[in-house]
């Protein structure tokens, strides 16, 4: 078992960029477990999270959260141990002094898929509703809006300043919702 007293403070790690100088996400720790915290552009920390693969984990809060995703801190564990990783999690917390945003009642919109469905414009609402009883009808209007949706999100991160080439699940997009492949 990994020794938690080896790990680092919150404070003791540096604040690493979200977006490299190229327009690419951090894929330092990809296939890495670890914990990881996320601060916005003013360095006020949003969300700790932990994963067994960071790099996909950051990926995904930046398609969902990117205007609460500008620094990160991590550090790594070479065993999976989710004990260790909720223990270091708790450790962060309480080194900050409050509960951050994303992990006090906010945690689905950073860790679950994108619904599109309260994000529908009124006339999308009206399609839905006469596509409803009918499957396939239903689907398309679904997979219509959240390739919407999707663009809107594109938009919103290429004007971020991101290169790298993202993609939803297309089948999720069906059920109207939005996840990284």
């Amino acid at each position: 078992m990994t020794d938690i007293t080896a790990n680092p403070t919150l404070a003791s790690l540096p604040y690493l960029p979200y977006l490299d100088g190229a327009g690419n996400l951090n894929s330092d720790y990809q296939g890495q477990v670890g914990v990881y915290a996320v601060f916005d552009a003013d360095k006020i920390l949003q969300f700790i999270g932990y994963s067994r693969d960071v790099a996909l984990s950051l990926k995904q809060h930046f398609v969902r959260q990117s205007n609460k995703c500008y620094w990160l801190k991590v550090t790594t564990i070479n065993r999976p141990s989710r004990s260790v990783l909720e223990t270091i999690r708790a450790a962060w917390i309480s080194e900050n002094g409050t509960i951050p945003p994303g992990n006090n009642g906010g945690e689905a919109e950073w860790t679950e898929a994108i619904d599109v469905k309260p994000l529908m414009t009124p006339e999308e609402q009206q399609q839905y509703q006469q596509a409803l009883g009918d499957p396939l009808a239903e689907t398309k209007v679904l997979k219509n809006i959240a390739r919407r949706v999707e663009a809107d999100i594109f938009a919103v991160l290429e004007n971020r300043g991101l290169q790298e080439k993202l993609r939803f699940n297309p089948k999720l997009k069906e059920q109207g919702l939005l996840d990284l492949k």
